[in-house]
């Protein structure tokens, strides 16, 4: 009798672990038709031929995007990086550590498939992605993401020029 019960106990974990594998075929094919990018390196082994090795990182640009348009507030609270930063992890970027500062967000960008680009505002993509590099008188920059239809950092931006003096750019686009 109790060996009966712990095969049957048995069947309930494998139609459950079932039932999870299926639910995690059809999440993937849902974020693939979402318009998903999933980061992937190219790298090539001693033939010469070049393997595709999957990344860590899955960023959700409807998500991304979605979750910057939700941002009301028309004046800064100074928080431009952490607002990138759930933005992202909300769309399922994953980071290790992360910078603090927003002029520091280059290479944690690239690190999730951003790929740095010439300077874009006249025609932002979705998702596009800019810093601007610390100045004397901002001295932790300034990061803000494009939702669609506007620039969004921790607030909602007439456009991407945010501060009064003469800045560097650093402009990031998701994909290869």
């Amino acid at each position: 009798m109790a060996h009966h019960a712990n095969v049957q106990q048995q069947h309930v974990v494998e139609h459950h672990q079932i039932k999870a594998r299926v639910k995690q075929q059809k999440n993937k094919k849902a974020a693939i038709q979402n318009n998903t990018v999933i980061q992937a390196n190219p790298l090539t082994n001693n033939s010469g031929k070049k393997t595709i090795i999957p990344a860590k990182h899955v960023v959700n640009m409807h998500t991304f995007s979605n979750n910057l348009a939700r941002i009301s507030s028309r004046t800064s609270s100074q928080k431009c990086a952490k607002s990138i930063r759930l933005a992202l992890e909300s769309a399922g970027a994953r980071f290790d550590n992360h910078p603090v500062a927003a002029s520091d967000w280059g290479k944690t960008l690239m690190d999730i498939g951003y790929r740095r680009i010439n300077p874009a505002f006249d025609h932002p993509e979705k998702g596009d992605i800019y810093i601007i590099q610390r100045t004397k008188a901002h001295v932790y920059g300034h990061i803000a993401g494009f939702s669609g239809a506007e620039w969004v950092s921790d607030f909602k931006q007439s456009s991407h020029v945010v501060y009064k003096e003469n800045v560097k750019y650093s402009y990031y686009r998701l994909g290869s």
